[in-house]
Parts: C-alpha cells; structure tokens; sequence
C-alpha cells in the first residue's frame, strides 16, 4: 500500500452561515473538494455559529469552511473561531469565501481565518491550499497511541464477570 493510500482522510464541514441563501457556488466548491478526495459534510442553508461550532465538533473535523455572500463575513468568521475556542476546539481550521472586500481579509487572517477565497478564485486554488494547510483532525483522539516499549497491565476488571465463551 502506499504512502498516499494510508493517508487519513481530511474531513471538512462546509457550511453556509447566516440569513444568506445563495448556495449555488458553496455546493460547486464542496463538490470539487469531494472529487479531490477530502471528506466533506455540507450543512446546509441559515446555519447560526453554534450550529457550525457543534456540528463541527460533533463529526471531528479538521476544518470548517464558511460561504458568506450577505456582508457579514467579519461578524460570522469572528463568531465561529470565538465559539471554537470557547469550546476547547481552537484546533480546528477555518477558511472561507464569498463576497470580502480586500481590506477586510487581512483583518480576517489577524482574526484566526487561515484562507479566503473570493468570487473568481480557481478550485484548483482551493482544493490546493486544503491540500498544503489542512491536516488531519486531532481534537479528539479516543485512544492513546503506546510505543512497542510500553506496557499496559491489567490486574483485575470488576463487575465484567467470567467469561464463558470458552475463548482465550
């Protein structure tokens, strides 16, 4: 197997915050993230931040991408990695696009967004930075990972009862 084939999957949650219905451009931009390889779970319409946030958490993924065309990129994006804090989640990257006017990205790049995209920007574009800027979720790792020189002993497990499967 190679290299590329054992490589964990990027998981991504696209969402579409605020009153905003216009989805036809963040549908083309998940699609194309979905034919890059990247997992990717769209929200949908008139999502709120602690929709986003929650859901974001809830499906352990590496980064959240934000659509706003209404002209509340600077409220929204703020909002999110705000809640993302807040909620021991800062781990998670957050990108976006839509309609943001120039002298708004760097104060949004200041903020915590690490990429955005305006009207007009190739997906070869985005799919490339998601490539080269989105690792793996780690928010939450369910087990921990020993060393082949560690050892773990178990003396004794109460209340599991003996075992009658006659197995090892």
């Amino acid at each position: 197997m190679n290299k590329e084939m054992r490589r964990e999957k990027v998981r991504l949650l696209i969402a579409k915050p605020g009153l905003d219905g216009h989805d036809r451009g963040v549908k083309i931009v998940a699609r194309a993230l979905r034919d890059a390889g990247f997992e990717v779970i769209y929200t949908g319409l008139h999502q709120t931040p602690e929709m986003i946030v929650n859901t974001a958490i809830q499906e352990d993924v590496a980064a959240v991408g934000l659509s706003i065309l209404s002209g509340a990129h600077n409220t929204l994006f703020s909002e999110v990695i705000k809640l993302l804090k807040r909620k021991g989640a800062e781990g998670i990257a957050v990108f976006g696009g839509g309609i943001i006017p120039d002298e708004d990205i760097p104060k949004l790049k200041r903020k915590g967004v690490l990429g955005i995209f305006t009207p007009g920007t190739p997906l070869d574009e985005i799919i490339a930075f998601v490539k080269d800027k989105i690792k793996p979720s780690s928010i939450s790792s369910p087990l921990p990972v020993l060393s082949p020189s560690a050892s773990l002993r178990i003396n004794s497990v109460e209340g599991m009862g003996e075992d009658k499967s006659g197995g090892e």
